[in-house]
């Protein structure tokens, strides 16, 4: 028999004081959670399901089998977990509230620009400074397509894309992801001035990936994604997509921290568009506020994806920024730490008009004055 336990955050309330305080943090942001599902799962089958509120979780707690009951407390204490800022070169990027990533793809069949940035530096370093101006924390370089049937990059030619834009927002002093999943790739762009390794397979693709991001002490995003080899969108099977994505995501956290990479150096991102149909994704982005239970920061990666498609009469992806915006703000109300998205001008708006409401919900008191 085997027992899995998850705590999935249900309901959020504007801030703990028009809860009484009966209300959680979740991952030390700007959202707060005041209901709670502690679900018990056996066999791969939900056994139970208990409803509950901070006040009353130790209860629901104590009901629990031995065999689950230390791994509820870890998550327990995990949503609350408020996560330390960043230091990423000379940037300082704080997890206390969202914050943009965006997207410089330097490939040639990219879907988002078709390539516009790969033979072009020019075009590539204009593009990266237009994003920080514009509010990126961090920019995010790749330089090899992983959408469906995309063909494999061989690894020198995807250093001879990526080092060059590494450099030139290096030189802007901005803060640098490089989304690989290959050890020979990620050790050049650390050299060249990266600050995270983003690799889209959780390093299960190239072994020496985990021993050199614990080498260099950097952060890691650890995404899901099914496939096992080159093609991650193979090979889903799942018996409930988001309790299975979870756990995945757990054993690769573990994994990571096996290998020498500090928890607070672990990001997670469940891999939205990865090997998951419409209804499996939007599963996932219903359930973002449970992943907080794993004790990391997360990432959401939703932007121009296939789905925003799918639901809105096949829009092309230049078309598709309403969408993108629409799931940025469901990962911001989610307490989601880092938005990757390509239209960053347009969801640091929403960000920032976002945050207010959150603000202003801190000292918004709906009691009516005694008279």
């Amino acid at each position: 028999m085997s027992d899995r336990i998850y705590i999935r955050p249900l309901t959020s309330a504007s801030g703990p004081q028009a809860v009484e305080g009966d209300a959680v943090r979740l991952g030390g942001g700007m959202v707060y959670a005041r209901e709670f599902a502690v679900i018990l799962r056996r066999d791969g089958a939900v056994a139970e399901r208990w409803l509950c509120t901070a006040s009353d979780i130790e209860s629901v707690l104590g009901k629990l089998p031995d065999t689950v009951a230390e791994e509820a407390s870890a998550q327990w204490s995990n949503l609350g977990l408020a996560h330390p800022p960043m230091q990423l070169g000379e940037r300082t990027v704080r997890l206390d509230q969202p914050q943009v990533m965006g997207i410089l793809n330097v490939t040639p069949d990219s879907f988002s620009d078709g390539g516009a940035f790969l033979d072009n530096p020019e075009a590539g370093r204009a593009h990266a400074s237009a994003m920080l101006e514009a509010g990126a924390a961090i920019i995010d370089i790749g330089g090899e397509s992983t959408r469906p049937g995309a063909p494999a990059t061989w690894e020198g030619d995807e250093k001879d894309r990526v080092l060059p834009a590494v450099e030139y927002c290096s030189a802007m002093g901005a803060a640098i992801s490089v989304d690989t999943r290959r050890a020979g790739v990620l050790e050049a762009a650390f050299e060249a001035g990266a600050h995270i390794a983003n690799d889209v397979s959780a390093m299960r693709h190239d072994a020496r990936s985990f021993e050199l991001a614990a080498r260099a002490g950097c952060p890691v995003i650890l995404m899901h994604a099914p496939g096992k080899g080159e093609d991650l969108h193979a090979g889903a099977d799942y018996d409930n997509v988001v309790f299975d994505v979870f756990d995945w995501l757990a054993e690769r956290r573990d994994a990571a921290v096996a290998a020498g990479i500090s928890r607070a150096n672990i990001v997670l991102d469940p891999g939205i568009g990865f090997g998951k149909s419409l209804a499996e994704n939007l599963a996932l982005l219903n359930a973002l506020p449970l992943f907080h239970a794993l004790g990391q920061p997360l990432l959401l990666g939703a932007s121009r994806k296939r789905m925003i498609g799918a639901l809105s009469h096949e829009a092309d992806v230049e078309d598709r920024l309403g969408g993108s915006i629409a799931l940025a703000i469901a990962g911001m109300n989610a307490g989601v730490q880092l938005l990757r998205v390509h239209d960053v001008a347009e969801t640091v708006q929403a960000r920032n008009v976002w945050r207010g409401l959150r603000d202003a919900a801190l000292t918004d008191f709906s009691e009516l004055p005694e008279v």
